[in-house]
């Protein structure tokens, strides 16, 4: 009964405003987004019998973020997806408040899908030490498309002590025989963390320990925590809450990034390296990675961050927020992660490439764009220092070792983030009709970002030093 009421409501969203989000300028052509409403975080990833299965926390009843239930998306390619609805509801006691994030692992036949029930009771709570639920839940699925009943795994008597209420966001995995589970943890003196349980079975899990966290500066809630391996070296993603900005870094209200290190013998401790952010842009979040049958790492991640409050998507006014970014396979090169656009996007490519070699010395524009769907290429040649200016008003700079990109009033609040590099020999840029990915050096650093250009600015204009090789695809 409870499911048919909530799709009740749903089809009624559906029926007062799909035809306003999908009428929308800046609905986009070839990123995951929910039918209407809420996406946030990237859940489940995984491929399984041929087809890559994106499930999402998504709020169908209102655009501002509400109940969560988990959407579903699926992919040949990972360029071409479709949707597939609502996946999991909150239907049982133990996720009334929210089928909140979670992680898919493969076994045999079967999808195993971990992820956190969300409980806050009535009264006079801080939500923090008192009146929350954070359970783990198990559901299983022979297809992707229909579901077990759901287990509770772990309930909050199930943590450690000296946790607080938030303990959520499951990762699972597969190693020497054993099964492990990560879990994103705010400790009860604030301090993040991870903890680390063990299962023989993916039914029964113990505490293996607490691997990593209670350091300084490193914020007072690790959420979604995942943890696989590159090269052979551990590499451990998050997204700390609460870390204050330094400089050109951790300039968004929550982070996002990385830290190579290395287990111990016995899985008791994990020691991190450096954390380094795995995004400089405005909106960038809660990434989740997967092995694909072609032994490739792919993320994707949230194109949005919690709590943000400098700036806006108009999009609400039409009944819909957020998306998802391009799959990206992650290798790492001189001890850091690069971020590639998955070759499958290349797919979507059409026709022939518009190609121009541009000098830098002198202002040039290049009226290329016919629409604000396209792959853009940049190769610099003997150039260290430039400026790019597209889209209206945004403006991409590289001077004395710091590459910038900046918004005006496209950016609706976002206005400049920054990275310093030594050099920048090529851009590559996915943008799309509310969105622009940026890659530096072949994925060295990334720029996530949302924008909201009016009209269709045909013009790609460049200035500086040396020359350029300009190479687009229209989308």
């Amino acid at each position: 009964m409870l499911r048919t009421n909530f799709d009740k409501k749903i089809n009624e969203c559906m029926s007062n405003h799909l035809d306003s989000v999908n009428n929308d300028k800046w609905r986009n052509k070839y990123h995951i987004m929910a039918p209407i409403g809420w996406i946030n975080d990237p859940n489940g990833l995984c491929e399984f019998n041929g087809e890559y299965h994106c499930f999402y926390q998504y709020s169908p009843l209102t655009p501002m973020g509400g109940l969560k239930f988990w959407g579903h998306a699926v992919s040949k390619d990972l360029a071409n997806w479709e949707d597939k609805g609502v996946a999991l509801y909150p239907d049982i006691n133990e996720d009334k408040d929210g089928v909140y994030s979670g992680s898919a692992f493969v076994k045999d036949d079967t999808i195993y899908f971990f992820y956190t029930g969300n409980v806050k009771h009535q009264g006079e709570h801080d939500y923090i030490l008192t009146g929350r639920e954070q359970n783990v839940i198990l559901v299983t699925s022979k297809d992707g498309i229909n579901f077990s009943e759901k287990k509770v795994l772990l309930r909050n008597e199930d943590f450690p002590a000296d946790m607080s209420l938030h303990v959520r966001d499951p990762k699972v995995w597969e190693e020497d025989g054993a099964y492990y589970m990560v879990l994103g943890a705010r400790t009860k003196d604030d301090k993040g963390c991870i903890l680390l349980y063990k299962s023989n079975d993916l039914y029964n899990w113990e505490l293996n320990s607490v691997p990593a966290g209670r350091l300084d500066n490193m914020g007072y809630m690790w959420e979604c925590p995942d943890t696989f391996k590159l090269d052979g070296k551990d590499v451990l993603m998050f997204s700390p809450q609460g870390m204050e900005a330094e400089g050109y870094k951790y300039n968004n209200v929550y982070q996002c990034g990385y830290a190579l290190g290395s287990f111990d013998d016995n899985k008791q401790e994990l020691k991190i390296g450096e954390f380094v952010e795995i995004d400089r842009g405005f909106d960038f979040y809660a990434p989740q990675t997967f092995e694909d049958s072609k032994g490739r790492r792919i993320v994707i991640g949230w194109m949005g961050v919690p709590d943000a409050v400098e700036h806006k998507n108009p999009t609400i006014d039409n009944f819909w927020q957020h998306q998802l970014t391009i799959p990206r396979e992650l290798v790492l090169k001189n001890n850091r992660v690069y971020q590639i656009p998955v070759v499958e996007l290349e797919a979507l490519r059409k026709g022939e490439s518009v190609k121009n070699n541009v000098s830098l010395n002198e202002e040039t524009t290049l009226d290329i764009f016919e629409s604000n769907t396209f792959e853009l290429n940049i190769k610099f040649e003997n150039s260290n220092e430039f400026e790019v200016e597209l889209r209206e008003d945004c403006k991409l700079s590289f001077s004395n070792k710091l590459f910038k990109l900046q918004l005006g009033k496209s950016g609706y609040g976002r206005d400049m983030r920054a990275v310093e590099i030594e050099s920048v020999n090529a851009i590559r840029i996915f943008s799309d009709n509310s969105s622009l990915e940026i890659f530096l050096n072949n994925g060295e650093e990334v720029f996530s970002t949302r924008i909201y250009n009016d009209s269709v600015d045909t013009a790609l204009k460049l200035r500086g030093n040396g020359s350029a090789i300009v190479e687009k695809w229209n989308f």
